[in-house]
């Protein structure tokens, strides 16, 4: 319960605003104790000093606390003082004021300023107000200076090196807990005027309980900024202001009161409305007041939270997936938050509405904010724009899924492709896809694997698109395989299996060409390698053959022949050459220059295996009447190559040796290791046992290893020549023999 009010304390500090030949105008401060209530006006007195009795000056009290005295003798002292009335009744008279001499005022410099007084008080700065002079001088007022003072000390200190325009000034950088006074004085062309009466003594601090201006937006989407005063009594008011310059404009502004809240609303929003909007709680003793400032960058943020209260948008969890499931429908789905059962869905495609039907089903699962479209048969006809429009009360949002160009083809490949994958489950298919293993033995084995399966289900085998024999299933385990004995170039191809009965088919393949076979021959390669036995030495008819059998030698496996760590080429008594489960080295008429260690380095694509047999310490080497282990109708280079032939450019080389086998050998001949192509300048001519090369118009890119590779299938042989190719006018190095056309050779020693 509020208390009763009392009578007001005594009016205080008297000060001469005005002064003319026959009336002055007087000022003073207001009471310090209010009584709890409004002060309804002011008795003043006066009187002369000579004279003992005062004088009433009004019968009535006076709203303001400024009065203009009348009737007063030109060169006369005075002596005024008052007394404040609110609805408890009147209070005590005032202590009287200083003499004042009535004489009328003609300095050009304006008068005091009057009523100065503090507000916003807080730890490091306050906002000062005053009164504009009554007494103008020789001009109009054209700005203020502001004085400060610390109490207990006597020096002024002005704190604002420009003038101020207004009747108002932002104090900051103040010491908390320090006591300020404060004065103003007016300025006009004149010059300074005097300055003011000092204000009440103020200490930077911020009290306890002080409330600040919220500025927000309420439930119905207006911007609003609200103050609530700590005490307020049953007369007190909320006074707004803008800019401290009075109240806002009515147009643009609603100011609402509950308790000891007030809210300011801004009726219409806009630029107009920046700005410093301060309140003051009127009829409470000490100051209650706050303001705040009003930015375009704060504007847009409120009007963008007014925006969004008044046009609510229904929130997004997850925006629109794209799913394909197991039969191939298309399920487009997305996630708002939980909506209310009066929720609405219009489901929008190519700016038709969609309704549920059997092939495009619609679920809208409202407390779960779920929307869902199963496509059951996704087609060229389901391309587009599909548009969720959602509405629960005042809320809503719309959400765009665009199934168009590579999108579009994505999801109706992988729906394709499923569709077809479980109508294919429903007959027999193939769990497990065709893939192939080399064994131990070097044969290449294809398997695969069914499931499904039926008595009547049938299984078969293809090889380039054609049906191929050999093959082996298992209805029991659904397993299928294919094995491949020696494998040779002729197996380089597509590999099919299929499997069907009347519920359907499914086939898996296998594509064995070109680097998908390199791959394959090059485990094939690296199986064989392994195989390889220790190198074993042995007596034959022509001298001795050292030897390693293997699984299956292929003619991807490159081998090399070292003699004590130098590399052996094929020459008149050193022949090497496999079959196809062995690799030998063939030296004919021993003597003690071939003993030593002998090397077999064997390639397999990816790394090298070596192995080693010594022909040292074995005594002298003895010729044995054996048969000859290898095939008599072996390939083999029999004579005619040089180690070395030189030629000069522009001239024409022709290259003659013999070949034996039977069958007659396949003759390939190679260019520092790559096989040559017989085409313009290179040509090749075979008549019975003889081989000529024939390279016309040599030149320098001719010059390199040659090498002519024989092969049946009871084994090969390589014969070697390294062709060295000399300008015109040059002498060949390290020739024996001279041939008019140009040719020098070295013969085989």
């Amino acid at each position: 319960v509020p208390p009763c009010p009392a009578c007001p304390s005594a009016p205080r500090d008297f000060v001469l605003l005005h002064c003319g030949k026959a009336e002055m105008t007087i000022g003073w401060k207001a009471p310090k104790h209010k009584g709890g209530t409004k002060i309804l006006g002011y008795f003043l007195d006066q009187h002369e000093p000579s004279e003992p009795d005062w004088h009433e000056v009004n019968a009535r009290p006076v709203p303001r606390r400024v009065c203009t005295v009348s009737s007063l003798q030109e060169g006369h002292l005075y002596q005024f003082r008052a007394r404040a009335v609110n609805r408890a009744g009147v209070g005590p008279v005032s202590e009287p004021s200083d003499l004042f001499r009535c004489e009328e005022w003609t300095m050009p410099e304006p008068g005091p300023p009057h009523d100065v007084r503090c507000s916003e008080v807080r730890d490091s700065s306050l906002q000062l107000h005053w009164e504009a002079p009554l007494y103008l001088g020789a001009g109009p007022v054209t700005g203020y200076f502001i004085e400060l003072c610390e109490e207990g000390s006597e020096e002024w200190k002005q704190i604002n090196k420009q003038p101020t325009g207004t009747t108002h000034m932002k104090v900051s950088d103040l010491e908390t807990g320090k006591c300020y006074i404060f004065r103003v004085r007016a300025l006009n062309k004149a010059g300074v005027g005097p300055p003011s009466l000092p204000s009440d003594p103020v200490v930077a601090k911020t009290k306890p309980g002080t409330n600040e201006i919220e500025v927000g937006v309420d439930e119905e989407g207006f911007i609003y900024m609200a103050f609530e005063a700590p005490e307020k009594n049953d007369s007190s008011e909320f006074i707004w202001s803008k800019d401290y310059e009075g109240p806002p404009d009515p147009d643009r502004v609603q100011i609402e009161e509950k308790g000891n809240r007030s809210k300011l609303i801004l009726k219409e929003p806009s630029e107009k409305d920046l700005g410093v909007y301060s309140v003051e709680v009127t009829d409470v003793d000490d100051d209650i007041s706050a303001s705040c400032t009003l930015t375009k960058e704060d504007l847009d943020k409120l009007l963008k939270r007014s925006h969004e209260i008044r046009n609510p948008l229904i929130k997004l969890i997850s925006g629109w997936n794209v799913d394909v499931l197991e039969k191939g429908e298309v399920r487009l789905w997305l996630e708002v938050e939980k909506l209310s059962p009066n929720a609405e869905l219009h489901l929008i495609f190519n700016d038709k509405e969609l309704t549920s039907t059997p092939t495009h089903k619609i679920n809208f699962v409202k407390e779960k904010g779920l929307v869902e479209l199963i496509i059951q048969d996704f087609c060229a006809d389901d391309k587009g724009m599909y548009t969720a429009q959602l509405k629960d009360g005042k809320a809503k949002n719309q959400f765009t899924l665009a199934l168009i160009d590579e999108t579009f083809a994505k999801v109706a490949e992988e729906a394709e492709a499923k569709r077809r994958q479980w109508k294919k489950k429903q007959g027999p298919h193939f769990i497990e896809n065709l893939t192939w293993k080399v064994l131990e033995s070097c044969e290449v084995l294809l398997t695969c694997k069914a499931t499904n399966l039926r008595k009547d289900t049938s299984f078969q085998w293809f090889f380039n698109h054609k049906a191929r024999a050999g093959g082996v299933f298992d209805p029991q385990t659904g397993m299928g395989t294919l094995q491949i004995p020696k494998v040779t170039k002729a197996d380089e191809g597509l590999y099919k299996a299929v499997v069907s009965d009347n519920r359907g088919e499914d086939s898996t393949q296998l594509d064995l060409t070109k680097g998908a076979f390199e791959e394959l021959l090059k485990e094939l390669c690296r199986i064989s390698a392994l195989s390889a036995t220790p190198l074993k030495i042995q007596p034959t008819e022509e001298g001795i053959k050292i030897y390693t059998d293997v699984k299956y030698y292929t003619d991807y496996m490159k081998t090399t022949w070292y003699h004590k760590e130098k590399q052996l080429e094929s020459r008149d008594r050193t022949r090497a050459g496999s079959t196809m489960n062995q690799i030998w080295l063939h030296i004919l008429e021993p003597g003690e220059a071939d003993k030593g260690k002998y090397t077999l380095e064997i390639f397999d694509g990816s790394s090298s295996h070596r192995l080693s047999a010594d022909l040292a310490g074995q005594g002298e080497l003895k010729k044995l009447k054996c048969s000859i282990c290898s095939f008599p109708g072996r390939a083999r280079v029999v004579q005619g190559l040089p180690d070395v032939a030189t030629i000069m450019e522009d001239k024409t080389l022709c290259l003659t040796c013999c070949v034996s086998g039977d069958p007659y050998p396949e003759i390939t001949w190679f260019k520092n290791e790559k096989v040559i192509e017989f085409k313009d300048r290179y040509k090749m001519d075979v008549k019975g046992s003889m081989v000529t090369i024939t390279i016309e118009r040599v030149c320098n890119e001719d010059t390199g290893k040659y090498s002519i590779y024989v092969k049946n299938k009871y084994g090969s042989e390589t014969g070697q020549v390294t062709i060295s190719v000399y300008k015109h006018g040059e002498i060949p190095i390290g020739t024996e023999q001279e041939i008019p056309a140009g040719i020098a050779t070295k013969k085989r020693k």
